[in-house]
């Protein structure tokens, strides 16, 4: 007998990243385009104003806390970028688990951790870096 996992038909993954692009549900999102971005599995796609881990301030975690996650992932870029302690607050106060890691890492994780059932919210910054220059074609 052979089985396979099949995801709820109702939860969002990340089906893509890239330099300039997250993908989800065969999505792209470019960050020029959306800034931040925040994905609970089970509502839409969301922008998100912050964009630099750095500048995150306590009332900016107020539309985390809205999608009631039992834990937050937070995708900073191509390296992991903390924000500040007293910004994280209101999630320890609400005793939600985060945790901080880069983009990469956070998109394989929150799939994980969709495919568990559990509930959890991606806040993705947009990358510090710039996108890779395309090359002009002759």
């Amino acid at each position: 007998m052979k089985l396979h996992y099949q995801a709820p038909s109702n939860s969002s993954t990340v089906t893509g990243y890239g330099p300039g692009y997250i993908e989800i549900d065969r999505v792209r999102y470019a960050w020029n385009e959306w800034g931040g971005i925040l994905l609970a599995p089970e509502a839409a796609v969301q922008p998100w104003a912050v964009t630099d881990p750095s500048a995150l301030v306590a009332a900016d975690v107020a539309p985390i806390l809205a999608f009631h996650p039992e834990i937050v992932l937070f995708g900073t870029g191509s390296r992991q970028r903390f924000p500040q302690p007293a910004a994280l607050a209101p999630l320890a106060q609400a005793q939600i688990g985060f945790e901080v890691m880069d983009t990469a890492a956070a998109c394989r994780t929150i799939n994980i951790l969709v495919a568990e059932g559990r509930r959890v919210v991606a806040a993705f910054f947009p990358p510090d870096e710039p996108p890779p220059a395309i090359p002009e074609q002759p």
